[in-house]
């Protein structure tokens, strides 16, 4: 791989194992808000902008959210999502994965589209260097599909997206990596499936951070 490239990690359900309290989180958020949505449903959205998410909603119950409505759903996630903080683990691999593209010389920065106020202490989890660039949703106009995060991202590496590599678990990470020009990376540690994650761009797809890593030689690195 030339070492011109570069990666750009997703951060839940790519590098952590915190879906499934994301979906839970919105359960609740839901729930309090006096929503009904099915489990699964809310699964299928993890990783949308907030203005989707709201749309979805509405496609899915029929009830139009509004922007306030949708700034307090955001915010009733963040207060269930903080209360299984504590359950959230990295997923297999994701430190070795990061600490042996530093020792090789690889840059990477990490794109998420949860706010600073949620992903803050995930972060703290990975025992990131002080100098690797982290992209929040506070930080750009529009969460994937769109691109902003994954160019933000690169941008902060001093790097054009389609000299990267984005590496995500779900099919909006790897819509957003197509639309930024960049190799898009699965992995099913987010619940999606391998189909899906090939049809939505991704080149390659593999288990978790652990099975990336034992693979990188296929996608050029040494």
């Amino acid at each position: 791989m030339d070492r011109a490239q570069g990666f750009l990690f997703d951060l839940d359900g790519t590098l952590v194992d915190s879906v499934y309290q994301h979906v839970l989180a919105w359960r609740i958020a839901l729930d309090r808000a006096g929503i009904d949505l099915a489990v699964w449903r809310i699964h299928r959205k993890v990783g949308m902008s907030g203005g989707l998410f709201a749309n979805a909603l509405l496609r899915e119950t029929g009830r139009e959210v509004t922007a306030q409505q949708a700034s307090e759903l955001r915010r009733l996630h963040a207060e269930a999502y903080a209360e299984r903080s504590t359950e959230v683990r990295p997923l297999p691999g994701a430190r070795e994965l990061l600490t042996h593209l530093t020792s090789t010389g690889v840059p990477w920065a990490i794109a998420t589209s949860g706010y600073l106020e949620s992903a803050g202490p995930t972060l703290e989890l990975l025992e990131l260097p002080g100098d690797v660039p982290v992209i929040t949703r506070d930080l750009v106009e529009r969460a994937k599909p769109d691109p902003d995060l994954f160019l933000a991202a690169a941008e902060s590496l001093g790097m054009a997206a389609e000299n990267c590599v984005v590496v995500g678990d779900s099919v909006w990470d790897l819509l957003a990596a197509r639309r930024s020009r960049s190799l898009g990376i699965g992995l099913l540690s987010g619940g999606y499936g391998l189909e899906e994650l090939e049809r939505a761009g991704a080149y390659r797809v593999y288990d978790d951070p652990a099975d990336l890593l034992r693979h990188l030689d296929e996608i050029g690195v040494r």
